[in-house]
């Protein structure tokens, strides 16, 4: 686990987005951690949060010119991203869509710069894929290229619901049908790592329940 997923996780726990309890996902699983980006809801927990976006982005090395931010939740985290970079001397545009077309002023459905070149879509994490494949669509049919996904969290977990697990996850769906990587601030394997080395007991009682969840419905 590098030092930027480390620190990630402690101060998603520290901010409270990433909780540990009984918590039912949308597929009717009951999940041992909850993770909550809607929760990074002031600005000094959205500026720290655009930096770990920002050095995640970077240490892979990918190359890229602008970000795209998927309406609701990737609009904010677009942006945020977009100043953290400017701040390490990597200033680039941005852009994002909104939900309803607009038939005055700009009008159409997107906002902010021209999309053009590669382009990096920003979201919190993926569940089914759909937010992913909409903004392939759009970027492409701007004539763009999307280059790849940026989320905060991994869950690694197959797809599927409590009962029928399938084989795959949905970012290894993502991957397979566009071709393009996923980068994530954090996975689950780093959760993993990180209640195996906390000095904090209380949160170490987790580890079980964590390790158990993923090997029922994690990636193989």
């Amino acid at each position: 686990m590098n030092s930027n997923s480390f620190e990630f996780i402690q101060f998603s726990l520290d901010a409270k987005v990433l909780a540990f309890g009984s918590f039912k996902t949308k597929a009717g699983r009951m999940s041992p951690y909850f993770f909550n980006a809607g929760d990074f809801n002031d600005g000094a927990r959205l500026g720290a949060l655009g930096e770990f976006y920002a050095n995640a982005l970077l240490a892979s090395q990918i190359e890229f010119d602008m970000l795209f931010g998927p309406a609701y939740k990737g609009i904010t985290l677009a942006a945020t991203t977009a100043v953290a970079l400017a701040k390490k001397d990597k200033n680039v545009p941005f852009a994002y869509n909104r939900k309803e077309v607009k038939d005055h002023g700009e009008g159409g459905t997107l906002v902010g710069a021209k999309l053009q070149g590669k382009v990096v879509i920003i979201d919190d994490v993926i569940s089914a894929g759909t937010s992913v494949r909409e903004s392939v669509e759009m970027i492409k049919k701007a004539g763009a290229q999307p280059c790849a996904v940026l989320i905060a969290l991994d869950r690694m977990e197959r797809s599927g619901d409590a009962v029928n697990v399938g084989e795959f996850s949905a970012v290894q769906a993502v991957k397979e049908e566009f071709g393009i990587p996923v980068i994530a601030i954090a996975n689950l394997q780093d959760l993993l790592d990180f209640l195996q080395s906390t000095a904090d007991t209380h949160l170490q009682q987790n580890l079980v329940a964590v390790q158990t969840y993923r090997n029922t419905y994690g990636i193989r």
